[in-house]
Formats: C-alpha cells, structure tokens, sequence
C-alpha cells in the first residue's frame, strides 16, 4: 500500500470541517468562549475554478469575524503573502453582486489568521510572520524610508505540538487528540516502525484509548490511504 506522506494536513482539515469544533477552535486561539448557537460558516477555497488555489480552513462567525487557519510541518516564510491572497479570493466570493463603485459603504468581516505549526524542527511556542517582512526596501532606490508599512497582515502561529502551548491546546479537545496523534506516530516511528505501520498502531492505540476514537472507527482506512506529498 502507498502510505499518505501528508496526512496530517489532510487529517487536519477533515477534524476540523465542523461548525461546532470550529467554534471550539477558535476560541481556544482567541482565549476566548463563544455561546454555542454563534452561527458559523464553513467558506475554504476548493473550488477548480481557483486554480487549484485553496487554504486548509477558513469560517466566518457570526458574519463579523472571517477566520484563516493554515497547518504546517515546516515554516513557510511566505505564508503572509499566501493567506493575503486566500483572504482575497474570500472577500471576492462574497461581495460578489455587491456594488463597489457606489457611494454605500461595503461591510466586510475581520480578520484573523493563524498558523498551527507542529513539526519537527525547533519552533517558539509563539510567533508573528508579517506580510512586511517580504516587501523591498524603497530606500534600496534613494528613496526616503516609510515610517510603517502601507499595507500589512499579520499571522499568528502556534506551536501545537505535544506539551507545548498547553492552555490552548486543553482548551480545544479536537486539537489535544490530534496533536496526540501525531506525537503518537513519531512516537512508533522511532520505535522503528514505518509511516504506514506507524499509523495503523496508533490508530488502533487511539481506538483503544477513547482517543479520536468515532472519527477513527468510521475514517480510520482513510487515514492510511490520503494522497499526500511530503514526510514527517
């Protein structure tokens, strides 16, 4: 069998594609605790029709806040620039029909943006990546410096990985599971197992244990046969 070299990204986003769990997950990011009923909209990119363009998970709450979500093995320095343009092409689906070029003001929900980082690199508990991080220097052409940038996005990342940033973690029981999970994998790859043999101990262990125990039961094969591109 072809073992999923990506499926945590791909586990990821299936635990996640809940309203209820969303609403859990982002109140454990944003240290904060919204009623149950808040409404949510599930809105992340798939569609052919943007080039293959999609992110992990984004949702709205409530119509105010619109909430990007990206998982990573690996740090991207670009992911500023990425989520700038997820966050474009979601502005776009919704105003469409809205008229721009009028004198009615177009309201359009805040946003946040996080990264939820759990490889195995040495990572901070916490980081910011800014889009300005990735912008020339005008000074570079003898032009005078700008006091701060004209443009800016700011992403929140998050070290989720077993024992770190265990207040958000705890907080969100979905995310506790999964990054157990992974720790788990590497746990049985150390061991000596590989990925594919790896993944169906802890499976079983996870089953075992009440531990995503539902989702495995009816997801479990899945699990082992996601397409994915890239390792532990």
């Amino acid at each position: 069998m072809h073992t999923n070299m990506k499926y945590k990204n791909s586990l990821f986003t299936t635990l996640f594609h809940d309203s209820a769990v969303l609403l859990e997950l982002y109140g454990a990011l944003g240290g904060v605790t919204l009623p149950p009923d808040t409404p949510i909209e599930i809105n992340t990119l798939e569609n052919v029709l943007y080039m293959d363009f999609y992110n992990d998970i984004s949702f709205e709450i409530g119509g105010k806040l619109v909430i990007l979500v990206e998982h990573q093995s690996t740090i991207n320095p670009n992911m500023a620039l990425r989520l700038l343009l997820y966050i474009t092409r979601i502005l776009e689906k919704r105003t469409q029909g809205s008229t721009l070029y009028s004198r009615k003001r177009v309201s359009i929900p805040f946003p946040e943006f996080f990264v939820l980082y759990n490889g195995t690199d040495p990572f901070p508990d916490t980081a910011v990546l800014r889009l300005s991080d990735l912008f020339e220097k005008p000074e570079d052409l003898g032009l005078p410096e700008k006091e701060h940038p004209l443009l800016e996005l700011e992403v929140k990342v998050y070290n989720i990985n077993e024992g770190r940033n265990a207040e958000i973690v705890k907080r969100c029981k979905k995310l506790t599971e999964y990054s157990f999970f992974v720790d788990k994998v590497r746990e049985y790859q150390k061991e000596g197992y590989d990925l594919e043999e790896a993944m169906k101990k802890t499976i079983q262990y996870c089953k075992k244990h009440d531990i995503l125990k539902e989702y495995l039961e009816i997801h479990g094969s899945e699990v082992l046969n996601m397409v994915v591109d890239h390792f532990l």
